[in-house]
This record gives C-alpha cells, sequence and structure tokens, in this order.
C-alpha cells in the first residue's frame, strides 16, 4: 500500500517533472515538486494554522477556566471541550496534518536517495519516461553529496519562519495577561526553540542525513528550505487574512 498510494506516486512525479521540462537540474525540479505537494496538502495546513490562532486568543479564558476548576479535571475538561466548541476550533486538527505528512517524509526521503546519480525505471509508470538527471544545482553545487551552503541556507530559513512565526502568534494574542505563568512559559519556550531548530536543521542536513542517506542530504536541505519557505508564506497570508477579516467584522 505504501509503495503504491505513496512512494511510486511520489516518485513518479519528480522523475515526470524533470521530463517536462528540458534541461532542469535535479535541484529546480525539487523545488517545484515541492511547491506542488504544499499546494496539494494546503487545505489541510489552512485548517491547522486557524485553529493554532484561535487557540491563542482564547487561551486567558482557557487560563481561567484552569483555574477555577483547578481540584476538578474533569469539570476543566469538560468546560474547556465546550469553550472549543463554542468558538468552532477543533483542537486535535494539527495532528490529522502531522499523520498525513509523516508517511510522506519518508517517503520523500527514499524517492530523493533513489533518485541520483540516475533514476531507477523500475519504480516508474509505463507513461513516464527515464530522462537524464542533472545532479549539478544552478551549475555548481553537487547534490550527490552533503552541501555546507545548502544545509547553512536551510538553518537560516528555519531561523527566519520561526522568527515571524512567533512574531504572528503574539499579534493574535496581544489580549494575553502578561503575568500569567503558562504565557511567560510557552513564551520562553518559543524563544528557545526559534535558536534550537535552525541548530537541529543544521546539524539533521550536515551531518545526521548523510550518515545515512549520503546522496539524498542536499536534496533534503533543498526540499526542508523550500517547505519552509512555503510554511511561512502561509502563515503570514492566512493569519493576517483571518486577523483582517475579523477586524472588518468588529468595525462593522
Amino acid at each position: 500500500m505504501y509503495d503504491t498510494f505513496i512512494f511510486r506516486p511520489l516518485y513518479n512525479g519528480l522523475v515526470g517533472i524533470i521530463d517536462l521540462i528540458p534541461g532542469i537540474d535535479i535541484g529546480i525540479a525539487v523545488i517545484i515538486f515541492t511547491i506542488i505537494v504544499k499546494f496539494i496538502l494546503y487545505p489541510l495546513s489552512k485548517s491547522s494554522l486557524l485553529t493554532q490562532v484561535k487557540m491563542k486568543e482564547i487561551e486567558p479564558e482557557v487560563n481561567k477556566i484552569k483555574a477555577q476548576y483547578a481540584s476538578d479535571r474533569q469539570t476543566q475538561t469538560l468546560k474547556i471541550m465546550e469553550l472549543y466548541r463554542s468558538r468552532s476550533i477543533r483542537p486535535f486538527a494539527g495532528i490529522l496534518l502531522v499523520l498525513i505528512q509523516l508517511p510522506i517524509l519518508i517517503a520523500l526521503i527514499s524517492v530523493f536517495y533513489k533518485i541520483i546519480p540516475e533514476v531507477n525505471p523500475e519504480y516508474l509508470y509505463s507513461f513516464v519516461s527515464v530522462p537524464v538527471v542533472r545532479p549539478e544545482f544552478l551549475g555548481f553545487i553537487d547534490l550527490t553529496t552533503k552541501s555546507l551552503i545548502l544545509s547553512i541556507i536551510t538553518a537560516v530559513i528555519q531561523y527566519l519562519q520561526l522568527h515571524y512565526s512567533i512574531a504572528l502568534q503574539k499579534t493574535a494574542h496581544q489580549a494575553a495577561a502578561p503575568g500569567d505563568f503558562s504565557s511567560q512559559l510557552a513564551s520562553s519556550m518559543q524563544h528557545q526553540m526559534k535558536y534550537m531548530l535552525p541548530i537541529f536543521a543544521f546539524i539533521t542536513t550536515y551531518w545526521i542525513i548523510p550518515a545515512q542517506f549520503p546522496q539524498a542530504a542536499a536534496i533534503i536541505a533543498i526540499y526542508w528550505s523550500v517547505s519552509t519557505l512555503f510554511t511561512l508564506a502561509q502563515e503570514l497570508y492566512v493569519k493576517k487574512k483571518y486577523l483582517s477579516q475579523k477586524q472588518s467584522v468588529v468595525s462593522s
């Protein structure tokens, strides 16, 4: 099932892009391919992002419920779930996105690993031709091995995405009580993650992945960078659009 419905469609999709666009290198093909995959998953991502914004907005109310029913966990949970229902919030929307993306991510690693240095015809559909794979990204970055440049770019883009994501969350949560302990703890964790995740991204793409999948390391760095940029663009679009719509409703 995994091979039929996940791996082979992804493999043929990437190979198809290389075949359809003459002279394209594998790096550019991965960028196009990543954008297509992210657009397909956009409806789920949008739902997850809206859920995050709404949950941030009602966080002060959730904290009041937790304080009011601190000694009665069952009532506390019921009251919080009632609050979610009254605001049309599905708190587990993000879990569905993760469950869907995880097998796709695993398949993509296999796709990237098995497409360099050449395409394997046994994975192709009958209507997909075997193209020549150009492993030099932009004519000078060798994608058959790890790349310091691409790993640094991945880390920088990861930092920018977290920086703007946290800033947007603060904008959507201006009503939170500044002295609230849980808010302070969450803010502290976000600040730490803003620096830890870029470091993790660099270590992963430059040391961890090359140790297991040396031929896929540079391509995965490209995928990670483009995917993160797309996520940032989604957050900027979805959250700002939601906030502007809310402000227009309030003003009217």
